[in-house]
């Protein structure tokens, strides 16, 4: 493998230019959005800027997508919260240690899936889970931040504990930062949408409102008692992390997260490589993907010390700036380092309000309500494992949610393959073309029954199958021939092909021959090497038209062919 990437091999010059003016948007662009998922992970908020450095320049290097911007995003940030708070007081040295934990593992396993070529992993939750699982989560994001918009210490994991400790809370209200938290809610809610004919001042008003906003706290002149709450000092120092290995007790609890984090780290990343890949008629390597998702993990263990992802508003804000290639990122890296040299002083007067209205408009603009309408209109399975998923995220949090999710796609691809379609067809008259019957005037022979299955065969269908063949024989008693049509079988279990022989004995003993039509060559390369392709009663035809034909002149009756509906 080559140590440089392809991109820079192949550099086309005339992209500098718009690469290094993105890469400095972006710096500028997600400073509010750094410091605020740094917040919502329950981090120091420097943590969010160190971990815009490293792993976005690992990424680049090692990544395959051209414009993705990788960094703190709300799902990662907002499940290291989740998993953490149960095993550490936030801001504790204990807390800091295990979030170091928690991104090196995620890596390491990102990278190994990566190296393993197991990209595919990414396909195994269904669109409507995801999109589910994203509803579910922003929705808890907007929950979690309703205590810095309150001035209060609201806490829970699941949203009936979260609105459980926020009415608790709801008399001690700090009516000041209310005021400015609402309001900062109200004003970047107007700016998203009255801002759209200029999407650069648009992307740059929440960091307007974060330079501002401290001059205005301040000039409150609020008694000791009822200042509002701010960031407070920004540490410029680079962090000591403490890689000792925590309690055994603790680290076990560690475990299960850590592979949940990673697996949504990877299937987030990829899609949304894949969505930018799309837009820009452009491809990607999903396993590189991974190896790119996976570095830029191990890289935020040391810088900032918290799970790192693709993020949509990053990409977005990537790809509106005018990126070219991954150089956008190596630059946004370097300009938030030098950021960091020049000096923070400013945000050590930000209001916690205002990172947290940032997180709520940010987590609004995740809920995807379209995809459940969608859903429920296409396919009523897609939408109920949407809501189950989303209902799951919020009623027994994260972890337990996404684990519902899974459950709900495994659930509904084993109802689909359960029941396949199995169609009984004819040929369409002067045609060499054959269709359902109960869809299309056709031909059919007398004493013959063409049965289409337009699903694999193995264990978990068969008594599906053999309950169709058992109705259509009893409507017609004076069967002689059953074909198989396999135009849609592309594998054939150990347990459907005993099952197959098992019935074709079964119909020789009733006087019934058993044939089959269209077999794909790689399941007649399995069947060739079993009982059933010696025992076989009838024959293996190369096509439907052929067994059409073969049976019909079987029959010496060509006058005997039916018209049926």
């Amino acid at each position: 493998m080559p140590l440089t990437p392809h991109w820079i091999r192949h550099y086309p010059r005339q992209h500098l230019r718009d690469d290094l003016i993105a890469g400095v948007l972006l710096t500028v662009l997600v400073i509010p959005q750094s410091l605020a998922y740094a917040l919502l992970a329950g981090l120091p908020p420097q943590a969010g800027l160190y971990a815009s450095i490293l792993p976005a320049i690992a990424y680049a290097w090692f990544g395959s997508s051209m414009v993705q911007a990788v960094g703190p995003v709300a799902i990662t940030a907002i499940m290291t919260a989740s998993v953490l708070g149960p095993l550490a007081p936030v801001g504790s040295a204990l807390y800091l240690q295990l979030a170091v934990w928690l991104s090196l593992g995620s890596g390491v396993l990102i990278t190994l899936c990566g190296l393993a070529r197991l990209g595919f992993l990414s396909q195994l939750l269904s669109k409507p889970v995801v999109s589910g699982f994203i509803t579910g989560s922003a929705l808890l994001i907007i929950l979690s931040q309703l205590r810095f918009i309150g001035g209060i210490d609201a806490r829970g994991n699941t949203s009936w504990q979260l609105l459980h400790s926020l009415w608790a809370w709801l008399p001690d209200i700090h009516i000041p930062t209310l005021l400015l938290g609402a309001g900062a809610v109200v004003a970047l809610a107007l700016a998203r949408t009255g801002l759209k004919r200029w999407p650069m001042w648009q992307r740059l008003f929440p960091l307007l409102l974060i330079l501002v906003c401290p001059w205005v706290v301040q000039g409150l002149a609020l008694d000791p008692g009822q200042r509002i709450a701010v960031v407070g000092p920004v540490s410029l120092e680079w962090a000591s992390f403490d890689f000792s290995m925590p309690h055994p007790s603790v680290f076990s609890a560690l475990v299960g997260p850590t592979f949940l984090i990673a697996f949504i780290g990877m299937v987030q990343g990829i899609t949304m490589a894949q969505a930018l890949a799309t837009q820009r008629r452009e491809r990607i390597d999903a396993n590189q993907e991974l190896l790119g998702l996976g570095a830029a993990n191990i890289a935020a263990t040391f810088s900032g010390g918290m799970p790192v992802g693709g993020g949509l508003s990053r990409s977005a804000i990537n790809v509106a700036s005018g990126a070219q290639t991954p150089l956008a990122g190596i630059v946004s890296g370097i300009s938030m380092l030098a950021v960091l040299l020049l000096g923070t002083d400013w945000l050590n007067h930000v209001p916690l309000a205002i990172l947290a209205a940032n997180i709520i408009i940010a987590a609004w603009g995740m809920i995807d309500l379209t995809a459940l309408r969608q859903a429920w209109a296409y396919d009523r399975a897609d939408a109920i494992a949407w809501l189950g998923t989303a209902s799951g995220v919020l009623a027994l949090g994260l972890e337990t949610g996404i684990g519902v999710g899974i459950g709900l796609s495994l659930a509904t691809l084993l109802w689909r393959t359960s029941s396949p379609h199995i169609a009984v067809i004819g040929r369409l008259p002067g045609t060499q073309s054959f269709r359902n019957v109960n869809r299309y005037a056709t031909e059919t022979l007398p004493r013959t029954l063409m049965l289409r299955i337009d699903e694999s065969l193995f264990f978990g269908n068969l008594q599906s199958v053999e309950e169709r063949l058992g109705l259509e024989l009893a409507q017609a008693p004076d069967t002689q021939d059953v074909v198989w049509v396999m135009t849609a079988v592309n594998r054939v279990d150990t347990s459907a092909m005993a099952a197959l022989l098992n019935l074709n004995r079964d119909l020789k003993d009733r006087g019934i021959r058993m044939h089959f039509a269209e077999v794909k060559g790689p399941v007649q390369d399995r069947l060739v090497h079993t009982p059933l392709w010696t025992e076989l009663s009838g024959e293996f035809f190369h096509s439907v038209p052929d067994a059409f034909a073969a049976l019909q002149a079987s029959r010496q009756e060509p006058h005997d062919a039916a018209l049926s509906i």
